[in-house]
Formats: C-alpha cells, sequence, structure tokens
C-alpha cells in the first residue's frame, strides 16, 4: 500500500502559540487513515508532518489542520492588535 507524507514549516513569530493551540486537536485523530503531528523548530518555526495510507486521506487531514493553522494564526493577529 502506497505511503504519503506531507511537511509543511510555518516561520511566525506566533509559532509557539499557534502550537499550542493545535495540541488538543492532534490527540482526536479523526481519520484513521492519517496520523498528523505538530512540532517547534526553535522559537519561530512550527513544522506539521502528516502521514496517510493514500491521498485521499492526506488531502482530508491537510484541509483540516492547514485550516486550523490559519484560523489560529488569524485569531492571535487579531488579539494582538487590541
Amino acid at each position: 500500500m502506497a505511503h504519503h507524507t506531507a511537511v509543511f514549516r510555518f516561520t511566525s513569530t506566533h509559532a509557539k502559540k499557534i502550537y499550542d493551540a493545535l495540541q488538543p486537536e492532534l490527540p482526536d485523530q479523526v481519520n484513521p487513515r492519517s496520523t498528523t503531528r505538530c512540532e517547534l523548530e526553535g522559537t519561530d518555526t512550527l513544522v506539521l508532518v502528516i502521514d496517510a495510507q493514500d491521498t485521499a486521506s492526506l488531502r482530508a487531514a491537510l484541509n483540516m489542520y492547514l485550516r486550523l493553522v490559519n484560523v489560529a494564526d488569524e485569531t492571535i493577529s487579531l488579539v494582538d492588535k487590541t
């Protein structure tokens, strides 16, 4: 069976806050055909790694986690402006 992996590195001054926001979501693997992990590299780089058994699972996980990263970043930016 094919195995697919996507790795994204986000450089942001909010990397730690985004990492903290994603942590509650990671233990609840929505799809048993994919796994996701999130790590910090230094103080400003968030690493998102998604492994999946097939491309459909990879796409679904990417859609969800990339959306979560985007929402967390936008929300933190809004809060920082106040």
